[in-house]
């Protein structure tokens, strides 16, 4: 039996929250901030990964 990868959502602002999906699949609301250089960040619960919509180069 084959686990299946982590979930990537793309989103659109830096600080975004994590509850693991729904019902008894869930986890701890936690809440998540994206650092600008990197472009994402992964949830320590549940490994699902979060990117950015349109990374922005390093021009600051």
């Amino acid at each position: 039996m084959t686990i299946a990868a982590p979930e990537t959502k793309i989103v659109d602002t830096y600080k975004i929250a994590c509850d693991g999906g729904e019902g008894a699949l869930g986890h701890p609301r936690v809440w998540l901030t994206i650092p600008h250089e990197e472009g994402f960040v992964e949830c320590p619960y549940c490994d699902c990964r979060y990117e950015i919509s349109d990374n922005p180069s390093h021009d600051h």
